[in-house]
């Protein structure tokens, strides 16, 4: 029983969430639904929810993560939605399947070149929760070894090592605005370090 529900109220008795749904799109990395939801008022309404599978991102260190500012690879990376290039850590899409852990170390092999020997999890986002149930899994990677990247036809992608003081202050004069990129930045260096 939700905590609503609990309380008592308007909707007290009844199931909150989905009631009925019909899916309207069913794409390559997301699906769109029209969800008919219970609220916790008791009524209901009709919602258009774009579904993902969830996706890691990692944040990859260069040189000791506890070491005085150390250096982390970012990508500078077009973006179509974006209008143009973003900073940002490795991420992509989990596969069927996939443990977040496992898509955090292929999205970093694969854009970066680099595997790591400890990669450790930092927290989860929900990117959207209005209107997505899209969630991404946070990691920092440590102890890394180069080799070659596996970009994807469609990425365009440079790769750029920055001390995490400068990585910092990119957040702050706006040059990184991706959202996964900046909780992953200031997660690392607010409670990691």
């Amino acid at each position: 029983m939700s905590e609503q529900q609990q309380r008592g109220g308007e909707g007290e008795g009844k199931e909150l969430g989905k009631v009925s749904g019909t899916r309207v799109y069913d794409g390559r990395v997301i699906r769109v639904d029209m969800d008919t939801v219970r609220f916790p008022n008791g009524k209901t309404g009709d919602l258009e929810m774009v579904r993902h599978q969830g996706a890691s991102a990692v944040v990859p260190f260069l040189s000791d993560p506890a070491g005085e500012d150390p250096q982390v690879l970012l990508l500078r990376q077009y973006r179509y939605a974006a209008d143009g290039y973003l900073y940002e850590i490795p991420a992509g899409k989990l596969d069927p399947g996939e443990s977040p852990e496992s898509c955090a170390a292929r999205e970093l092999l694969e854009e970066t070149g680099c595997t790591a020997s400890t990669i450790e999890k930092l927290t989860m986002i929900y990117t959207s929760p209005g209107f997505t149930d899209e969630r991404i899994h946070l990691f920092a990677a440590s102890g890394l070894t180069r080799g070659d990247t596996a970009h994807e036809e469609h990425e365009f992608i440079s790769i750029e090592s920055v001390a995490l003081s400068k990585a910092l202050a990119m957040i702050r004069s706006g040059e990184i605005t991706d959202g996964k990129t900046i909780v992953g930045l200031l997660f690392a260096a607010g409670f990691q370090r």
